[in-house]
């Protein structure tokens, strides 16, 4: 469940405040307010950022934390009037006697609360739903091409290049490079974009990574696609740029299989 109003407001705040904390540093001396003091959005002498609009700190600051605070309600903007929302703030720290008393505060947040919680579970069933019947399809589809093979579990893959070494056991620590994309074609992760391969304990990913990379002969690069199932079914972690019952693509390079640490 998203956290409640009053959680996700504080956070907002502090985020602000710790945001405005690291960045509203003075100028070390006076050449350097001099040589950001023409640029656009550069700092002035006193630190304060020269911005259209936004001339004073009171301003920044406060313009600011209506960003964070607009990020931490984007889930559920369609649910609230900012006017509102402006007008609460305004009389609170006004010192105006509220509109509402402390418990009927705390019912609406508990009520609003199962209502968000109820809206998203209600999401998820539908999109995990959608998913497993696209992803379905598509792998019916795509296992009648030329080099794409698929095991018992329902795993796909396609050998690009056959490496020479050895296959890396379920025990083993792997070290890969890999782009994950979604059936439309987007991306979602990538180590070839951080720059840095990634490396793990073959037991500790999904099962579609494991029986996916466990056929692969170190050097070899293969194309898996993973139903829901062997990825991360309707748990998928928050955040996740990916849907529940998703099924995943991946371009896999196995680099090396790496001796574990000594225990």
């Amino acid at each position: 469940m998203k956290p409640t109003l009053r959680q996700a407001a504080a956070a907002a705040t502090v985020a602000s405040l710790a945001l405005l904390a690291a960045c509203n540093k003075p100028a070390t001396d006076a050449s350097d307010a001099a040589k950001t003091d023409a640029a656009p959005g550069a700092a002035a002498a006193d630190g304060t950022l020269k911005i259209p609009g936004l001339e004073t700190e009171k301003q920044q600051v406060s313009y600011v934390i209506g960003m964070q605070l607009a990020k931490n309600f984007e889930p559920i903007k369609d649910e609230i009037d900012v006017d509102l929302v402006a007008k609460a703030i305004k009389s609170q720290l006004a010192g105006e006697k509220p509109l509402l008393d402390e418990k009927q505060a705390q019912q609406i947040n508990e009520a609003f609360g199962q209502k968000v919680q109820a809206k998203q579970i209600a999401k998820m069933m539908a999109d995990a739903k959608k998913n497993m019947e696209e992803g379905a399809k598509f792998l019916a589809d795509n296992s009648k091409k030329p080099g794409v093979q698929t095991t018992p579990s329902g795993l796909q893959y396609q050998v690009v290049t056959e490496g020479t070494g050895p296959k890396p056991k379920a025990s083993d620590v792997v070290r890969v490079h890999y782009k994950g994309t979604l059936l439309d074609g987007k991306t979602f992760d990538s180590s070839y974009e951080r720059g840095q391969p990634a490396t793990f304990p073959l037991n500790a990913v999904v099962p579609g990574w494991q029986e996916g990379i466990a056929l692969m002969p170190v050097g070899s690069k293969f194309k898996l696609w993973i139903p829901g199932n062997l990825g991360y079914g309707d748990k998928v972690p928050p955040g996740a740029p990916i849907g529940p019952n998703a099924t995943l693509v991946f371009d896999v390079e196995l680099l090396e299989i790496v001796k574990a640490p000594a225990q």
